[in-house]
């Protein structure tokens, strides 16, 4: 396989077309080598348009969804973001290039510890990763500039939003299997939150956080 060709028609092909134009973070997937970031058993799929599984129903989400994820969070130099789900670290490694601190939360101790070695790897510096689910968020280190979530989950905690600085942003996939969407939420004072919903997709669940009841009564 020929590595660079295959990342420009991932970059190409899949990404651009959905509304990935930023040039600063194209030129990010370009540099940030994701198939570093994979387990070796699937290496060949690095650059493919699907989710690749991790085990315990955990995965990394298509590189389509986490460029535009990375994108529409809007992050500057000055920023501080909290990852919740770090996988093996490739989006807490593309944060990391955007931002000026990452905190990456990741459940399982294997991926925990995959993500670290990764990120070292790539020498990245600014990026951190604490074995938790992050659910309950990181409140130690709070407020924060951002928050993505890559995975989905039933509805945002409060937790989590309160969490965030005024004109902080949280990016999660939100919603039950067959209706999910990508959903920005803007944090305009004390009390108050605004939501936009950004675009429509499919993402296995993050551990650890509240599933409604299937009973309404």
């Amino acid at each position: 396989m020929n590595v660079e060709q295959a990342r420009f028609n991932m970059i190409e092909q899949q990404i651009r077309p959905w509304d990935v134009l930023d040039t600063s973070v194209l030129a990010l997937l370009s540099a940030v080598r994701r198939e570093d970031f994979i387990p070796a058993d699937h290496r060949a799929q690095a650059f493919m348009d699907l989710e690749i599984p991790l085990g315990q129903g955990r995965s990394l989400l298509a590189p389509r969804v986490e460029a535009r994820m990375v994108q529409d969070l809007n992050l500057s130099k000055r920023d501080t973001v909290l990852l919740i789900g770090a996988t093996t670290g490739y989006v807490a490694a593309l944060l990391a290039h955007k931002a000026q601190r990452v905190i990456a939360l990741e459940a399982d101790a294997a991926l925990a510890t995959a993500a670290r070695t990764n990120l070292r790897n790539a020498a990245v510096n600014n990026a951190e990763v604490v074995q938790a689910d992050g659910s309950a968020g990181f409140p130690g280190q709070a407020p924060y500039d951002a928050i993505l979530l890559t995975g989905s989950v039933a509805q945002v905690p409060q937790s989590l939003l309160d969490q965030l600085k005024t004109g902080g942003r949280l990016l999660a996939i939100v919603g039950q299997e067959p209706i999910m969407q990508a959903t920005l939420y803007t944090r305009v004072n004390d009390a108050q939150f605004s939501s936009q919903v950004l675009f429509d997709t499919i993402a296995p669940r993050l551990a650890g956080f509240t599933e409604p009841s299937r009973f309404q009564f």
